[in-house]
């Protein structure tokens, strides 16, 4: 039979931190968290005493779920925290817990404990914690069961906290903040902090920041507004480490943040940040990393931490948005050892800024995962970016990439449907596009096929489209010399021809209709949009002509399927992405290959 910790629940009781105390688990009962998670509370008996404050940290609830933690068990508290309400009861929030001894394996309750109701004059009347409370601990979803807190970026932190500016309030973990604390303060290391947004309308003008900020415990997402952003925003660098205290607390909106807590904190008129010198022992960042081979298993829109060496980089590109807001990108090649690639989209200043030469180690943490062909990842304004970064897992991979990564071509998620990453690598023949029924699902389907053009419909194909360069919208002829766009809101004294071709294909086995857009009805028609519309004006004949020439040619034709519903009838609707020659030599390496697949 384990030995329990004789007298741990009296110093728990009283405040006094406890390492390593053997308790036995007497009861858990659920407590509905309201909007926010479930709560568990835990009545714990050292032998002697029982003490029913004791609640389980949001982040360790599979346990309780999964009935790891159960009536008798023995329990080893690794780590934990008590917080002081404000009308001065404790609550011993567990953050670590291990089960030396399942509740099967035990006979019943040790020896004959009674409640804890002495020494109180060393504290506040003991209460028990009522169970239509709001959570009191804020949930940390990537934390692993038995461990209680997340991998870390550098060392952790000694157990004995340094001294406080003033020392008027107690530092206290991430983990541990909820909205029922009346003085806390927390040393923590800024990650992340946005530029300054402005926003103007009825109720009047004003300004924001935010910023994410790290300890060893976890992290949680900071704002300050309008007299805060003046005071705070030119203090705080990202890297460094700082003493915050006298912010709000309040739940999360997971709709403006990734951040792996259930609680956010903003910035008030008697809130204080003090910068920290001795640092050292406060992580630079917290990650849930997730293989890049695992991320054809993610939702859709998944937030997402990936490390990766960024095998291949684009040049920066820039476009104007249809709001007319002009915005940089640059896109890029992550691989891991799941031999998998993946391309990953920068924005604005990070796409700038990113230098991608000599392969270097990327780590980004808030990545946002799309389906756009097939899967890819953006990191927004809310990401951070470390390339390089002093961890475990950049040495390890580097390691391997030197050792044996380099050589491999890898393979990529985000050409496996023929998306927008270019890569022809799902071939299909028309038979299979219909016999697989591609299109049916919830999202579309990407193909690339080898076909020829059968048959162009040249009626309508050509439409006057406003000239504005972002805009493809129809005009309408004012019949005064004008034409006007209603997207833009503006008449013009021209226009410009776009296409909308719609051509039969077919291969050896099957045929079908597809929808080509400008640049693939060039393609195919071997000229541009405004020479068809001069011919189509001038010389009908010569026009025709253009069209009887494309025929009988072959493409390969990189495809986007959907089934869609109009005027109550649905079809499959297929849209041309990319029309292209074919490259005889690199068809016949892959006919050979298939070929040799299946002699093999």
């Amino acid at each position: 039979m384990a030995k329990l910790s004789e007298g741990a629940i009296e110093s728990l009781a009283n405040g006094t931190s406890v390492s390593d105390a053997v308790l036995q688990l007497v009861n858990i009962r659920k407590i509905d968290g309201g909007s926010g998670p479930s709560r568990f509370r835990v009545m714990m008996s050292d032998g002697r005493h029982t003490l029913s404050s004791f609640m389980l940290s949001t982040q360790l609830n599979s346990m309780a779920e999964e009935n790891v933690l159960a009536q008798n068990c023995i329990c080893v508290l690794k780590r934990h925290v008590t917080n002081v309400l404000k009308d001065g009861r404790r609550v011993v929030i567990i953050l670590e817990i291990d089960v030396i001894k399942p509740a099967q394996e035990v006979a019943g309750k040790i020896g004959d404990p009674v409640p804890y109701t002495e020494g109180q004059s060393k504290g506040p009347q003991q209460a028990p914690v009522h169970e239509n409370r709001a959570p009191l601990q804020p949930q940390n979803r990537n934390e692993a069961v038995n461990r209680g807190f997340n991998r870390d970026f550098g060392k952790k932190a000694p157990s004995a906290m340094p001294s406080t500016p003033g020392g008027s309030s107690k530092v206290v973990p991430i983990a541990s903040l909820n909205p029922y604390q009346s003085k806390w303060m927390v040393r923590a290391r800024v990650t992340n902090k946005s530029g300054i947004r402005t926003w103007s309308n009825s109720r009047g003008d004003g300004k924001l920041f935010s910023m994410e900020i790290v300890d060893e415990s976890g992290e949680i997402r900071v704002t300050g507004f309008n007299q805060e952003v003046d005071k705070f925003y030119t203090l705080i660098e990202v890297g460094k480490v700082y003493y915050i205290s006298k912010g709000s607390l309040k739940i999360a909106n997971k709709q403006y943040s990734s951040v792996k807590n259930d609680y956010e904190m903003t910035l008030n008129g008697e809130s204080t940040i003090i910068p920290c010198e001795d640092s050292c022992d406060v992580p630079m960042m917290q990650c849930d990393f997730v293989s890049i081979g695992d991320l054809e298993s993610r939702d859709k829109d998944a937030i997402v931490d990936v490390i990766g060496v960024c095998k291949s980089v684009d040049e920066v590109t820039r476009f104007t948005t249809k709001a007319n807001r002009e915005v940089t990108k640059r896109t890029l090649n992550l691989m891991d050892m799941s031999g998998k690639l993946v391309t990953v989209t920068l924005w604005g200043e990070e796409a700038e800024k990113f230098e991608g030469s000599g392969q270097p180690v990327l780590a980004i943490k808030g990545a946002k995962l799309s389906d756009f062909g097939g899967r890819s990842l953006s990191a927004s304004f809310g990401s951070t970016l470390m390339t390089n970064p002093d961890i475990p897992e950049a040495y390890k991979l580097r390691a391997w990439y030197d050792r044996e990564g380099h050589a491999m071509d890898g393979q990529s998620l985000t050409e496996m449907k023929g998306g927008g990453g270019g890569g022809n690598t799902n071939w299909k023949t028309l038979s299979d596009v219909k016999t697989e029924h591609l299109g049916h699902g919830d999202k579309a389907d990407y193909y690339t096929c080898i076909a020829t053009i059968v048959y162009l419909r040249k009626e309508n194909c050509l439409y006057q489209a406003c000239p504005s360069q972002d805009c493809n919208k129809k005009v309408v002829d004012q019949q005064n010399g004008m034409y006007r766009c209603e997207k833009c809101d503006k008449e013009f004294p021209n226009f410009k021809y776009r296409l909308i071709l719609s051509a039969n294909v077919a291969d050896y086995g099957d045929n079908q209709w597809v929808t080509c857009f400008q640049e693939s009805a060039e393609a195919i028609l071997g000229q541009n949009a405004a020479y068809l519309g001069q011919l189509k004006d001038s010389n009908e004949s010569a026009f025709d002509e253009i069209f009887q020439q494309a025929n009988f040619h072959t493409f390969v034709f990189r495809s986007r399927v959907k089934l869609e519903t109009y005027n109550d009838e649905s079809r499959i609707k297929a849209t041309v992405m990319e029309a292209k020659p074919v490259d005889h030599r690199e068809y016949s390496k892959r006919l050979i290959m298939n070929i040799m697949k299946l002699a093999a």
